[in-house]
């Protein structure tokens, strides 16, 4: 496993494990899975409806509370600073946790459900999230499906810089201008759907690639992803491709291999924009 150092000194894995639509007791197995494979990263979210089933995987675990980084989210509905703080608590009840390693906006408020006062919306949850931090509830603080407008408003009174944006980023749908941005503001990328809903699979630059390296095209996908210093989080819930997912580490990329999948057309991408509100996640 390789690590990233985090802005605000939090050292965790690049590779994680996602949870999207792993619930109940299936949820469980797979996390458990998961974790006695070597992943130590455990992304979630309230919105997915599976923070019991996580919590409940990581005590049946074995593995070590405070080797294991847990990631869960707030949902676009409670943004505000009381709301934020009653969403948190239910997080924490439903997780069974003393703390979470990291909290993260799932999405912004935006103009089209906060009217002029989607700038407040966000920098009221990101209030809350900082008294949390404060009181060491929460070990880091950061974003989802934050664009750099939506950056850049929050930074205008965030005392805290978010130390993660958890993006859609995977081959065919990097945003480049976005993350290139948040390297700037030293904002770790974090990639969701690195496998771009499966759309990845057939394409024959990423065949070829991976043939060159004897490994699958998962796996080069993965391996693209690291390579842009981003942390990613893919997910299984099969024994097999958890732990393939997992053997990116002993092959690296070369420099016209990253340049042929960085200019990839568009595939996969799944329409989801910040200031749509997307009915889906």
């Amino acid at each position: 496993m390789q690590y990233i150092q985090l802005n605000d000194g939090n050292r965790v894995p690049m590779l994680g494990f996602g949870t999207y639509k792993a619930t109940a007791e299936a949820g469980t197995r797979s996390v458990i899975d998961a974790l006695n494979n070597g992943y130590r990263l455990i992304d979630t979210a309230a919105k997915y409806e599976n923070e019991a089933a996580v919590g409940k995987a990581i005590r049946e675990s074995g593995v070590a509370r405070a080797s294991i980084y847990v990631t869960t989210k707030l949902w676009r509905e409670n943004m505000g600073y009381e709301q934020t703080l009653q969403a948190f608590d239910h997080s924490l009840q439903q997780l069974g946790l003393d703390y979470i390693d990291r909290y993260l906006i799932h999405w912004p408020a935006n103009e089209k459900n906060y009217g002029t006062q989607w700038q407040q919306a966000n920098a009221d949850a990101w209030r809350a999230m900082e008294t949390l931090q404060a009181a060491g509830k929460i070990r880091s603080i950061g974003l989802s499906n934050f664009w750099q407008e939506h950056l850049e408003a929050l930074l205008e009174t965030a005392n805290v810089i978010p130390a993660v944006n958890q993006i859609e980023f995977h081959p065919g749908y990097w945003q480049p201008g976005l993350a290139a941005y948040c390297k700037a503001m030293g904002i770790v990328i974090e990639s969701w759907s690195p496998l771009a809903r499966g759309k990845v699979f057939g394409n024959e630059v990423l065949e070829d690639i991976a043939r060159a390296h004897q490994k699958n095209v998962a796996q080069v996908c993965l391996r693209w992803v690291l390579q842009h210093d981003a942390i990613v989080i893919p997910k299984s819930t099969t024994s097999e491709r958890i732990k393939s997912n997992l053997e990116v580490f002993d092959f690296e990329l070369s420099a016209g291999e990253m340049t042929r999948i960085n200019e990839l057309p568009e595939m996969g991408f799944s329409g989801e924009l910040p200031n749509e509100w997307p009915d889906k996640v």
